[in-house]
């Protein structure tokens, strides 16, 4: 019995005129992904199936899980589209399934075929029912259900499917600069901005001997989980040492987080735009800190004129972590090393900062200087799912 792995589009069969481009992209995605194991992939606007050797069908299924784009997918029998081929198929298949219940449902893309969709589930239906003891058809919540897509040179028949990430594939929509932090919530706006086609580069600043080379290990790790829904992800390391002891030194204490996350915003648009990125992304969250209260993102924001996307920005603390837990970057991003963004926070900073205030405190400091030269000394390492080890040399 030949077997294929259908791929089902979803989302992506919206887009008419552009759907043989999002299509495109999607085998690619597929192919960069399955690159080490022999298969064969083909396509059509509706769907695609891919050839592959038996033994290596749960690790092909583990990578395929891991792709944007795909609404569902599938292991299918492949037959001639041939009446009793198609029996005897399906008899085999229910030899191997346990169940009480079933419904057979027929989509019949092959208008040449004889017999309708509804007429050929019956005779289907009718079929296992002879063929077995003690079943029943269930139209409603069958336990078992046989789908049968009878195309023009080919039938495919599969009782199981599973959800795919859905999205768009990967790099189809432009490139974003993401604010890394290592915390619980930019790891989550990265991968919801990854499911919309985006493709991420990120930006990481660090303060040493402030922060730790265990606070840098983190980012690289949550990295490296982010980097099994795409090739790979550039990360920018930025060294933030020298400006963010000129913040503290001569900024009001209530004020230093605000003023730290305008120079952030203006060293990653600087970033940004050398990077042919086409927005920001971070981790923002509306109120979950003083920094992320309406007011303070108005006030950090008005530093750069590139969009800025906070992906979880409507999301309470609970829904991140879930979807954090969901991509194996919770356990990393809690573990106790503080990053830029905690090191120096004051006890009460300011909820809501002033513009001219902030302008004022800004003109004691040569940030001008300063950024100039973080720029030209940002370090840049490609992750991807090897192991960290490969990075000791960075570290």
């Amino acid at each position: 019995m030949e077997r294929v792995i259908m791929i089902k589009y979803g989302e992506l069969t919206t887009k008419k005129g552009n759907r043989n481009f999002f299509v495109k992209s999607l085998y690619q995605s597929i192919l960069n992904k399955l690159e080490e194991y022999d298969v064969k992939i083909s396509s059509d606007l509706s769907r695609m199936y891919i050839e592959f050797n038996d033994d290596d069908l749960d690790k092909i299924l583990k990578r395929i899980n891991n792709i944007f784009g795909i609404h569902e997918y599938l292991v299918a029998f492949k037959v001639e589209t041939d009446i009793e081929q198609i029996k005897k198929q399906v008899l085999e298949i229910i030899k191997n399934e346990n169940f009480n219940t079933f419904k057979v449902e027929t989509k019949r893309s092959d208008k040449n075929f004889p017999i309708q969709s509804i007429e050929f589930s019956q005779m289907i239906g009718g079929l296992i029912l002879k063929n077995t003891n003690n079943k029943k058809v269930d139209v409603h919540n069958p336990e078992l259900l046989v789908n049968i897509e009878i195309r023009k040179d080919f039938t495919y028949i599969y009782t199981n499917y599973y959800y795919g990430l859905g999205g768009y594939p990967n790099s189809t929509l432009g490139k974003g600069l993401l604010m890394l932090s290592g915390g619980i919530d930019s790891p989550v706006a990265a991968y919801l901005a990854m499911k919309r086609g985006v493709k991420i580069e990120a930006v990481y600043f660090e303060a040493i001997p402030h922060t730790s080379i265990e606070a840098r290990n983190k980012v690289i790790s949550i990295c490296q989980k982010l980097s099994v829904y795409t090739k790979e992800i550039k990360l920018h390391i930025v060294p933030f040492t020298e400006l963010q002891e000129e913040i503290y030194k001569n900024v009001d204490k209530d004020y230093v987080i605000t003023i730290m996350r305008r120079m952030m915003y203006r060293i990653t648009s600087k970033l940004a735009k050398k990077r042919k990125c086409l927005a920001i992304i971070n981790g923002e969250s509306i109120g979950q800190v003083a920094s992320q209260t309406l007011t303070s993102m108005n006030v950090i924001n008005s530093v750069t004129n590139m969009p800025v996307i906070r992906p979880v920005a409507c999301l309470d603390k609970l829904e991140i972590i879930d979807i954090a837990k969901k991509i194996d970057t919770y356990d990393i991003s809690i573990l106790p090393f503080e990053d830029c963004c905690t090191v120096f926070v004051p006890k009460h900073p300011v909820i809501n900062p002033e513009l001219e205030a902030c302008q004022e405190m800004e003109k004691k400091l040569d940030y001008e200087n300063l950024i100039q030269k973080i720029i030209a000394n940002i370090n840049t390492i490609v992750i991807t799912e090897k192991d960290e080890s490969e990075f000791k040399d960075l570290l």
